[in-house]
């Protein structure tokens, strides 16, 4: 764990963006110390690191906050989508640079502005912003936290976790057992009530990312222990007839 304090020197990010970050629900702390201090995780720098590579691109904060949190958010199809805005920019940069010490090395007038032109770079972007923000689901899920307060959030984000912390407690158990399959009826009840329509479809692909790495599976297995993202999805599959 680190404080808000060694994470701003780490990053460049100041102490104060950091805490606004919190304040808008863009990045929570991962704890906090018994004197109230936030303290981040390797999970919370690595979405921070998400958000700064949107940041490069110029995106608002509102938007990065709703493709990171979308719920078909894929790290590392983001990663590609960012690569390829970036060389954009880079290439249009490079563009632009050239132009620049073409007009001063000729020293005339030059009434060229197609070199400033960024519609293809800002069409891609379009793009990759629509397909993060433009299912029904995170429709639905937006709806529903508009009117959620910071604590309300944290709250029920704590509640969400408690049903991994259950899985993990199953683990012993076969992932087809009554008990076990009964739980993944409480995760997809919950995630209807309170984020979207979980339909089987939708379930299944959740499995799929749970046991995919990265963040969801970090996450799961800091909840319920280690194995829990890999047995949460065996369960979820054979819920969904797979």
């Amino acid at each position: 764990m680190m404080t808000v304090n060694e994470v701003s020197k780490l990053t460049g990010v100041s102490i104060r963006t950091l805490q606004y970050y919190d304040t808008i629900g863009l990045l929570l702390p991962s704890a906090y110390t018994e004197s109230g201090y936030r303290l981040y995780d390797d999970t919370a720098l690595e979405r921070l690191q998400q958000i700064l590579l949107f940041k490069e691109l110029e995106f608002p904060l509102k938007e990065i906050k709703t493709i990171i949190d979308a719920p078909n958010f894929d790290r590392d199809k983001a990663l590609t989508q960012q690569i390829e805005l970036l060389t954009m920019k880079k290439e249009h940069l490079e563009n632009v640079i050239r132009f620049a010490q073409g007009l001063k090395e000729l020293g005339v007038k030059k009434m060229d502005f197609t070199v400033f032109d960024t519609k293809k770079m800002d069409e891609y972007a379009k793009r990759a912003k629509e397909e993060w923000g433009n299912t029904p689901e995170y429709q639905e899920f937006e709806e529903k936290a508009k009117n959620r307060t910071n604590q309300e959030e944290t709250n029920m984000m704590n509640e969400f976790m408690q049903v991994f912390v259950e899985f993990g407690q199953m683990k012993s158990l076969d992932p087809a057992a009554e008990q076990v399959q009964q739980q993944v009826k409480k995760l997809q009840d919950y995630i209807t009530e309170h984020f979207y329509e979980c339909k089987t479809q939708v379930l299944s692909g959740l499995g799929k990312m749970y046991s995919g790495g990265g963040e969801f599976t970090e996450n799961i297995d800091k909840a319920g222990g280690a194995g829990t993202a890999d047995f949460t999805a065996q369960a979820i599959a054979i819920y969904c007839g797979e």
